[in-house]
């Protein structure tokens, strides 16, 4: 059986399961190879170096996630805000997402420990993440911008605070918002 060339195409989804399963913790250059069996020498020639690799690898990621809401969503779509969350946020709750959900929580929570490239590629995921939103949003929206940022913090907020038990008062902060009906 003929062997794929390397490339950041081919090492992109060996590394992606890689961080999916063990988190940024695991993304030092060596178990990122052995992950995508190869060395730390081949990453460094495909990607130039760490950073550039992280950041591409976070791109796809976030593209990937992405990809699964829209599939989960489907073709049409939200005719109101309401839905649009309503959607998302069902979507965000199911198991097969919560792996994305804790490395976006990692890259956070190094964005806020300053550790190096964590701002620029927490920053770089959400400017993806909320144009993906703004597209979801109602096609007669007054303001899919503005639409998008308000309920891109009021999913970023009722996941995290379902992810430390406190589902109720993400469930009643968004009964409060109007956006969610009993």
């Amino acid at each position: 059986m003929p062997t794929v060339p390397l490339s950041r195409e081919t090492l992109l989804p060996a590394l992606a399961a890689h961080v999916l399963e063990h988190g940024l913790g695991g993304a030092s250059l060596r178990p990122l190879a052995r992950a995508a069996g190869t060395s730390d020498r081949m990453l460094i020639y495909h990607f130039g170096n760490k950073e550039t690799l992280i950041a591409d690898l976070l791109g796809y990621i976030a593209d990937i996630y992405s990809a699964a809401l829209d599939a989960a969503l489907g073709p049409q779509r939200p005719q109101t805000r309401q839905e649009c969350l309503a959607r998302i946020l069902a979507e965000g709750r199911k198991p097969a997402m919560a792996a994305f959900l804790v490395l976006w929580w990692d890259i956070v929570a190094g964005s806020a420990r300053g550790l190096p490239g964590y701002r620029e590629a927490a920053q770089a995921m959400m400017t993806r993440q909320l144009a993906w939103l703004e597209g979801q949003m109602p096609e007669d929206d007054p303001d899919p911008a503005g639409g998008a940022r308000y309920l891109m913090t009021l999913i970023e907020g009722a996941l995290m605070l379902s992810a430390v038990g406190h589902g109720e008062t993400a469930h009643e902060g968004l009964l409060a918002s109007g956006l969610l009906r009993l």
